[in-house]
């Protein structure tokens, strides 16, 4: 996602008191988080990923092996197994420093051992053609700076070559990247247990009588969905997004809910996925702010759940609603503002009664709603 326009809006935006808050309501500031190094974890371990796999189709059985591989799975295949399914020094090294790096790549993003993460794809589904021909492949990673002038490939001697990042190369490129929709998958089984056991997140209802009286519940449902952006340059993956909902619960106390939206891969293009973002059982007021976050690879979830929970814990309700969304992105680390985006748009004070189409805060995507009635079987 590009975030050209986004940091000083959002460094204003979090500089600010948090007097919407409520008055009289003191919330304490977040500690800042260390500056990010030049490279994060997941970049730092896909890359290394990256020149080792290079090195590696220097064998002919394992190059012919990940041509073939990657052409029955154009989106990615799974690097572990293409390679632990070869006999040879060569596949048994690269496979084994897979398997670590898998490990590495979860640990990094806060998840516990998910087998195979790191995957392969051919960069472009124009190159096939040369690769066919016997065209002797690059390898890089998939980054998360949007912004790169040039992009860092291997070639089969170990030789650092600099790729424009703005044009598409004419030579075979295979871009290592990881599975972010089993990721995504995994992380928000965390984050909703992390919050949980903050107390930020009920496990189920606190209302189920209610509920039961009615005979169902109204939500709010995703009817069609965008997210906009200047350019997708080619080196880039699809990503994976998920929206935090806040707001507060019967209990009086702030509620955060993650929702999991993996459709949402590709900027410009529009989504219908009919899907319910808000269960307003949940919630105590007829109001509730949404956060929307992509997992472009670096995302820590465990770190997510823990700066939110820090912050929300702190505010209380004053028998008003009172919006969440400056404290959830007051919570963000500050790496979390440079080149990986985590944070993507946020939407205000959605009802219950929220029809058609709601523009987010910071002009990056909109999505049109409808309420919806769930029933009881």
């Amino acid at each position: 996602m590009s975030q050209s326009r986004l940091r000083r809006a959002v460094v204003a935006l979090t500089a600010l008191p948090l007097l919407a808050l409520g008055a009289g309501q003191a919330v304490a500031a977040p500690a800042p988080a260390p500056a990010p190094a030049a490279a994060s974890k997941v970049t730092a371990i896909e890359d290394e990923v990256a020149r080792t796999l290079a090195a590696s189709l220097a064998d002919p059985a394992l190059r012919e092996r990940l041509r073939t591989a990657t052409a029955a799975a154009p989106a990615g295949a799974e690097l572990t197994p293409l390679a632990a399914g070869l006999s040879g020094a060569t596949a048994r090294g690269l496979a084994a420093t897979t398997a670590r790096a898998d490990r590495a790549v979860a640990t990094a993003k806060g998840l516990g051992d998910l087998g195979p993460l790191l995957r392969v794809q051919l960069a472009d589904p124009s190159m096939r053609a040369a690769l066919d021909a016997g065209a002797a492949p690059l390898v890089a990673t998939a980054g998360t700076d949007e912004h790169a002038r040039t992009v860092r490939a291997y070639d089969t001697a170990g030789r650092v070559r600099g790729l424009d990042a703005a044009t598409l190369p004419t030579r075979p490129v295979y871009l290592v990247d990881i599975d972010t929709a089993k990721a995504l998958t995994a992380g928000m089984d965390l984050l909703q247990r992390e919050l949980t056991a903050r107390g930020i997140a009920p496990a189920a209802s606190a209302a189920p009588a209610a509920v039961q009286a009615a005979g169902g519940w109204w939500g709010t449902k995703i009817t069609s969905v965008e997210v906009n952006d200047d350019e997708e340059p080619w080196f880039k993956g699809a990503a994976e997004m998920f929206s935090l909902v806040s707001g507060f619960g019967p209990d009086g106390k702030v509620r955060v809910d993650s929702v999991a939206m993996p459709y949402l891969q590709y900027d410009g293009t529009v989504y219908y996925p009919n899907q319910i973002l808000v269960n307003w059982s949940n919630y105590k007021y007829n109001l509730a702010d949404v956060v929307l976050m992509e997992d472009d690879g670096d995302t820590n979830y465990l770190a997510l759940a823990q700066a939110v929970a820090a912050v929300l814990l702190t505010i209380a309700d004053q028998g008003a609603y009172i919006p969440l969304v400056n404290a959830v992105l007051a919570a963000l680390p500050t790496s979390w503002w440079t080149d990986d985006p985590d944070y993507v748009e946020s939407w205000y004070t959605l009802a219950r009664t929220s029809t058609g189409r709601l523009n987010g805060a910071r002009g990056n995507g909109w999505m049109t709603v409808e309420p919806y009635w769930v029933s009881q079987l």
